[in-house]
């Protein structure tokens, strides 16, 4: 069995974080949930009525508690992402906060230097920080040490469903980090969450690979096994790669 997966104290036995946008409806976005079994919600405090967050057009249609990880997207600099922070948590959505900083419109890559200063400035403030960060293990390790309860390097760019474009750093990032490490961005199938997972991560963050699948509901079952069957192969350990064939069963002499 696998172990839950704890950020900040708290225990999750779902390792899939689930972005809430881009459903062709609240129909579908409600059991393409309950099919994932995810049990920690992301979306962009931008599209949520603060001033009424609990009457809001998205938050309204999700039938049950979960964890929020409102995050930060659409933010050009640090300042802008911690005033979008503090007024998610003054509104009492939650003191979790998914950091998003990007300058280009075009490939919405993170921005490290915002990021992290960003990551500093709330962590001390007492957020749950979980930054978005470009799959470098440096950056990765300046946000833990900048207080991240967790960090979410993009395996590449947001909804491009390119999959993980450097597999080599995704897995110094799993191995050098002691927070956990959830691979967010650009994951476009089943596949693409087995391969995350196989690298070491402690879990992924999907949204478009599923709420633009042909089935999303279909599509975030399949995410669920591949979470756990990825996870187990990594705890098992893969036998090494090798130039040529060993056989099975050797010819005795």
């Amino acid at each position: 069995m696998m172990n839950a997966l704890t950020i900040a104290g708290k225990q999750l036995s779902s390792r899939l974080f689930l972005g809430t946008g881009r459903y062709p409806n609240p129909y579908i976005q409600n059991k393409a949930i309950e099919a994932s079994e995810a049990e920690v919600l992301t979306f962009a405090i931008r599209r949520v009525n603060l001033s009424a967050p609990d009457e809001d057009a998205i938050l309204q249609h999700i039938e049950k508690p979960f964890q929020y990880l409102p995050n930060t997207s659409g933010a050009t600099s640090a300042e802008e992402a911690i005033r979008i922070a503090r007024l998610a948590k003054a509104s009492g959505l939650s003191d979790w906060i998914k950091i998003e900083v990007s300058q280009d419109e075009k490939m919405l890559i993170p921005d490290p230097i915002e990021t992290l200063k960003a990551t500093e400035i709330l962590a001390e403030e007492g957020f749950i920080v979980l930054p978005y960060t470009s799959d470098d293990p440096a950056i990765c390790y300046r946000l833990q040490e900048a207080g991240a309860a967790a960090v979410m390097p993009g395996g590449s760019p947001i909804g491009t469903g390119l999959g993980i474009l450097n597999p080599y750093n995704i897995e110094r990032i799993t191995e050098k980090l002691t927070v956990p490490v959830i691979v967010d961005a650009g994951l476009g199938s089943a596949a693409d969450v087995t391969q995350a997972m196989e690298l070491g991560a402690d879990g992924v963050l999907l949204n478009t690979a599923i709420a633009k699948a042909r089935n999303p509901v279909m599509m975030a079952e399949a995410v669920k096994y591949a979470i756990h069957a990825g996870r187990l192969s990594y705890m098992a350990g893969r036998i090494p790669k090798k130039k040529y064939a060993t056989a099975s069963s050797p010819v005795q002499n």
